[in-house]
């Protein structure tokens, strides 16, 4: 009788035990399972986050590009336009001089003529 209902009883507890822990590994099974779906999600979101910076680093680099292009054709117009000053100033230093020597010149002769003038008389 008693050895019997030890078994019995054994049986019906192990039953049980296994039953707890097979409930509980399921548990834990979903658990995880939740888990693996929250990363899952995250990293869709993520994915989708990384493609739109990509992109928006793409139109970046497409806007910087154009803008270095431009400041170089812009540096090489200020180069040409500092040249064509310089080149222009210079010249007209040299008209300025010429019309100076061309007025001396004038002055003396002026005097020169006014004086045989005054000779011829």
């Amino acid at each position: 009788g008693l050895e019997r209902f030890l078994r019995v009883e054994m049986a019906s507890s192990s039953g049980a035990n296994l039953q707890a822990t097979n409930n509980e590994l399921v548990k834990c099974i979903e658990d995880l399972r939740g888990k693996r779906e929250e990363v899952s999600r995250q990293m869709a979101k993520e994915q989708e986050e990384k493609l739109k910076i990509e992109n928006d680093i793409k139109i970046l680099n497409d806007q910087l590009h154009r803008i270095v292009d431009s400041l170089a054709r812009k540096e090489q117009s200020l180069r040409e336009y500092d040249k064509t000053i310089i080149d222009t100033e210079s010249a007209y230093t040299k008209i300025l001089e010429s019309s100076n020597t061309l007025l001396q010149v004038l002055k003396r002769e002026t005097v020169s003529l006014g004086k045989k003038k005054q000779a011829g008389r």
